[in-house]
């Protein structure tokens, strides 16, 4: 028996279906059954990735499906549990995909970015050894940052949660989101903040509205700014504490 047959598998479930259902024995090994098949749901999940869609995500609703496929499986009728099984768990993928976009249409032409993001971040981040920005993603790609921006974006904007789920994501019986809906939000503060910072960022030199732009919406480190713009990491440091006054005794005028 190689490791990944799973011929074992119809023997446990034969003999599972020997258990009364309220027998501690039933639950456990059917958790074994469960734990011995998770790899097999990972490995099916794997071939979904890069559609824009969480591979965690993607994970949870094939170990749904072998669930699905545990419970079901005739064991009397059938020896052959990956036949079974595989069908079963991808059926439920795709069901998830169905579902899941149906609800936002992202451009093709966004979809194959997509794909070509989820591929390089994991290479690139490897060999900086660290996390990457967006405008590292666009170099290595040969693609414009907008279009990388977007991309990411709209992966982020296909993630539906429902309205009816618990806010915290744990258990039943919390709040949901619909029941928040209405209620104050403390962040639309920060709405009036960012049309008063805007007006203020336009005043700046050429060069501090630059090291902004890189510091703060494109997440590039002081060194990073540094080697880009060819001075040093002092300065940079220096120029972003000079914009930051400016900034904030120009806020403090207006208001």
């Amino acid at each position: 028996m190689t490791s990944d047959d799973y011929s074992d598998i119809v023997p446990l479930l034969r003999q599972l279906a020997t258990i009364p259902d309220a027998n501690p024995e039933y639950e456990r090994l059917r958790e074994k059954i469960i734990v011995r098949c998770l790899p097999l749901a990972r490995n099916i999940a794997r071939r979904f990735y890069g559609r824009g869609a969480e591979p965690e995500d993607l994970i949870q609703v094939a170990r749904l499906g072998l669930v699905k496929a545990v419970e079901r499986f005739d064991a009397e009728r059938s020896s052959e549990f990956l036949s079974f099984a595989v069908p079963t768990i991808m059926g439920e993928v795709r069901r998830y995909f169905r579902d899941y976009s149906g609800a936002i249409r992202v451009p093709r032409r966004l979809q194959e970015l997509q794909v070509q993001i989820a591929t390089a971040t994991p290479d690139l981040t490897q060999r900086l050894g660290r996390s990457v920005t967006t405008s590292e993603i666009a170099a290595e790609l040969g693609e414009s940052f907008d279009d990388v921006a977007e991309a990411i974006a709209a992966g982020a904007a296909c993630h539906v949660v429902s309205l009816d789920a618990p806010d915290n994501g744990t258990s039943d019986g919390a709040p949901g989101r619909w029941d928040r809906i209405g209620d104050s939000d403390e962040r639309l503060q920060g709405v009036d903040d960012q049309q008063m910072l805007l007006p203020a960022i336009a005043e700046l030199p050429e060069r501090e509205r630059v090291i902004m732009r890189l510091r703060f919406l494109e997440q590039q480190t002081q060194s990073q700014i540094a080697q880009r713009l060819q001075i040093s990491q002092v300065h940079v440091s220096r120029l972003i504490d000079k914009a930051l006054r400016t900034l904030r005794t120009q806020i403090k005028d207006q208001g």
